[in-house]
């Protein structure tokens, strides 16, 4: 047999190119075991919703459902600013839902059926939802038709993580979800209670977090300090009353009198619970992780511990505990400037927006 030389180098750099393609390979299989779930978004862009697809993260390309739906606290501000947060610094994909107008505008002042029995509120990209790992939900007060009702229903019967926030213990009117025939109350059921009450002066007062020091080693609460944020405190169970024994509680509010953290404390009024765990079995017998806080305006969320505590159970929803890092990132991404809360629209300067205005 003859041997070409000249074919010999040709040959080699070829293997060397094979096996540094191959190290590559299984550098980009360790960082990302789940293949291809870091590299591409799994809903596609539209003028309907926002898209953030994952950097690389702990998160590992797994797919965060955020729904702004609110008409009160600006969630239209604070699931972007979570997105780009989880996104960038965390590694989830994330995906931002929103309550839209017959414009297909993000509408806050958009009225309730207590107020106007004609409305019927509209969420476009619910069906992503089956696509979801987690989702988020800041919603007050929806009507939607059945056909959307139904993505809830069917994510709440899968067994995957729900993280609810401030108004989404009241988040539906007319919610016909059944379990064993009898009807669901999404805030008290699944979510362990629901807003009964301001606890204190709506829109004067705000809330110093108390972590529960029998709960402090949660993993939710590694790394968190000094919450407070400008909203009040929420009760929800009555006064005699107490959280439901299947609920964890791991934050406290106290009221202070009046917005500014340095206030005092509103010594005529106690803590009540603010943030806590529970799981929930939905029809198909699996079991989800649930976390809800009451705190969360878009004002609260300009605190560092609030975002924490929130990103903290966002990974403990999905069983990765072992991932929180209590020095990791919470840098607010990008500009971040909400108006405060209330109806008062008009000074507020509130207004429908494209979404891709809260990107």
């Amino acid at each position: 047999m003859t041997c070409n030389a000249q074919a010999v180098p040709f040959r080699w750099h070829r293997l060397k190119w094979a096996m540094a393609g191959l190290a590559t390979a299984v550098v980009l299989t360790a960082m990302f075991p789940a293949s291809g779930r870091a590299g591409e978004h799994p809903v596609p862009e539209s003028d309907l919703w926002l898209t953030y697809p994952a950097k690389p993260g702990p998160g590992e390309g797994r797919h965060i459902v955020l729904i702004a739906a609110d008409q009160e606290y600006r969630s239209e501000h604070v699931m972007p600013m979570l997105a780009r947060l989880l996104s960038q610094h965390h590694g989830f994909h994330c995906t931002v839902l929103f309550s839209l107008n017959a414009d297909s505008n993000v509408d806050p002042t958009q009225k309730i059926r207590w107020e106007d029995k004609q409305v019927t509120h509209n969420i476009p990209g619910l069906e992503y939802l089956e696509q979801a790992d987690l989702l988020i939900l800041f919603s007050r007060l929806l009507s939607l038709p059945d056909e959307q009702l139904r993505h809830f229903e069917t994510y709440l019967d899968s067994g995957k993580p729900l993280i609810a926030i401030r108004t989404a213990n009241h988040g539906f009117i007319e919610f016909n979800y059944r379990k064993e025939g009898k009807r669901v109350r999404f805030g008290e059921d699944i979510l362990g209670g629901s807003f009964r009450n301001h606890h204190g002066r709506w829109q004067q007062d705000s809330t110093r977090g108390i972590i529960v020091e029998a709960n402090r080693d949660h993993p939710v609460l590694r790394g968190v300090k000094d919450i407070w944020g400008p909203s009040d405190v929420y009760r929800t169970y009555p006064e005699e009353g107490h959280l439901p024994e299947e609920c964890l509680p791991l934050v406290e509010g106290q009221p202070l009198v009046g917005r500014k953290p340095t206030d005092a404390v509103n010594t005529e009024l106690i803590p009540l619970p603010v943030a806590w765990v529970k799981t929930w079995t939905g029809n198909t017998g699996k079991t989800a992780r649930v976390f809800h806080s009451t705190m969360g305006s878009a004002q609260d969320f300009a605190n560092e511990g609030l975002r924490r505590m929130t990103v903290n159970a966002v990974y403990w929803g999905l069983r990765l505990e072992d991932q929180i890092d209590p020095q990791s990132p919470m840098p607010i991404v990008g500009e971040y400037n909400p108006p405060d809360s209330g109806f008062a629209y008009k000074e507020l300067k509130i207004v429908p927006r494209k979404p891709r205005e809260f990107r």
